[in-house]
């Protein structure tokens, strides 16, 4: 048994752990964000940092922290239903209902997209995702090596590629950087922060923890304190790899808007930077390993997803929940790539709260001696104000009015809660709640351990 490792165990688990989180998805949304924000682009890039890459950080240190399974053992502690029910939409959101078709959705636009003329966008969508999916499904159904040795091929690939075009956009930027939109002119930084939940990567990355801690056990480090420190180690190489490129993207993002127009997502940008400095062997380029990523980004959540439901739902076999995800997948998918980023928008302010407070529950429930009570106190707090966030979110994208009770809701936290406008209006509450619920359990306890204390004296 051993407790540290060298620097390149290290290394090598923080790039595998970079390769889990780094998906051709994740380059859309900081572009999109630098060709918003124009001046603002660095408050609003810090913003972003914070929930794309601080919070999967933190996911990833709460699972190695815990000393739990997997996520639905660590969301039992609040009780075990809501543990499946958690982790089961978790799934389903990083999975068929989100995250998966936006692979498809991304390589289409991409990688497809410049070569079809508009008239044909939707027919053009269809085809290929159709076909796209049912590779997936082929290759989620006959799991070969061929798709790990596909992603270790292309995952140094994609990011030498983005790492030249960031060189070009540095040493020969394609416009100047113009005014912010006016969604950015005032508080972008927060902006930045909403933006980030859009990567899902914190969700994700309390599944991926668990792949990271077997690696390290596999490397003989066993101790919670020896496996946290690794956990923090090789986390810490994922995130920096991850930081320059959402940044440097940002910038391409921001420079580019001069020249080529403010775009609904960033694939776009992408494709145009590629055949702005590369040309038609550019943009070939990147089509051809974004639309590799992509495929094999989809047959990993496949997988997962269906090996989880299976373990869940053994009635149905893990052949038939793979099938039933991809045709999900590919309806979800052909609504296109604007459509699922804004209908994944209220899930992920239902979920991200509650992920998030059980990051921190998980680190500090050691101070108030693991109690459910606070757990359930804390969770319950959130889930009443995130849960409001996302069906006022839902309403707003559908522009229908306000539910009568939930106007009166909505008109409640915007008037008590600090920082509501802004998505965060849970963050004062579930700190009270935590601190008050962690206070009495404490309290209780000690009053206990002394009445038992004096009745063992006098016996």
């Amino acid at each position: 048994m051993q407790n540290k490792l060298p620097f390149s165990r290290y290394f090598i688990i923080g790039v595998m752990l970079f390769a889990l989180f780094f998906g051709a998805g994740n380059l859309i949304f900081p572009a999109s964000l630098g060709q918003k924000a124009g001046e603002n682009i660095w408050v609003a890039v810090c913003g972003f940092l914070i929930t794309g890459i601080g919070l999967p950080f933190l996911g990833i240190l709460a699972i190695g922290f815990s000393g739990s399974k997997n996520l639905q053992e660590l969301a039992g502690r609040i009780h075990p239903l809501y543990g499946i029910v958690f982790t089961a939409v978790l799934y389903l959101t990083i999975g068929p209902f989100f995250a998966a078709p936006r692979t498809g959705a991304v390589a289409y636009d991409i990688g497809i997209a410049p070569f079809v003329p508009e008239a044909y966008a939707q027919i053009g969508l269809l085809a290929f995702t159709f076909v796209f999916f049912i590779v997936t499904l082929w290759f989620s159904l006959n799991p070969a090596k061929i798709v790990d040795h596909i992603g270790k091929i292309l995952s140094p690939g994609i990011i030498i590629l983005i790492f030249v075009l960031l060189v070009m956009v540095i040493v020969k930027p394609i416009g100047s950087i113009g005014a912010p939109q006016e969604s950015y002119i005032h508080g972008s930084f927060m902006k930045g922060i909403m933006e980030g939940y859009n990567t899902m990567d914190a969700l994700a990355s309390l599944v991926f923890g668990i792949i990271v801690i077997n690696a390290i056990r596999s490397m003989g480090v066993t101790s919670t304190r020896g496996i946290l420190i690794a956990s923090a180690k090789s986390g810490i190489v994922a995130i920096v790899f991850l930081g320059i490129i959402y940044a440097g993207v940002a910038y391409l993002g921001a420079s580019s808007t001069e020249a080529f127009g403010l775009f609904d997502t960033g694939g776009p940008v992408l494709e145009k930077a590629a055949s702005y400095y590369f040309g038609s062997l550019g943009t070939i380029m990147l089509s051809i390993i974004i639309i590799l990523a992509c495929l094999t980004t989809s047959i990993g959540l496949m997988t997962a997803c269906g090996e989880y439901f299976h373990t869940l739902i053994p009635t149905l076999s893990y052949k038939m929940w793979v099938v039933i995800f991809s045709v999900i997948s590919f309806v979800a998918a052909n609504f296109g790539l604007s459509n699922i980023i804004h209908f994944s928008i209220p899930v992920l302010l239902l979920l991200y709260p509650l992920a998030v407070v059980l990051m921190l529950l998980t680190f500090l429930s050691k101070l108030f001696h693991h109690s459910r009570v606070v757990y359930i106190a804390t969770i319950a707090v959130t889930f009443m104000i995130s849960l409001i966030d996302g069906i006022k979110t839902f309403c707003q994208l559908l522009e229908i009015n306000y539910f009568g009770w939930l106007e009166v809701v909505v008109s409640f936290y915007e008037k008590t809660l600090p920082l509501y406008e802004d998505g965060l209006g849970w963050l004062l509450p579930v700190f009270v709640t935590m601190v008050l619920t962690g206070l009495i359990v404490r309290i209780v306890n000690t009053a206990v351990i002394r009445q038992n204390n004096k009745t063992e004296g006098v016996l």
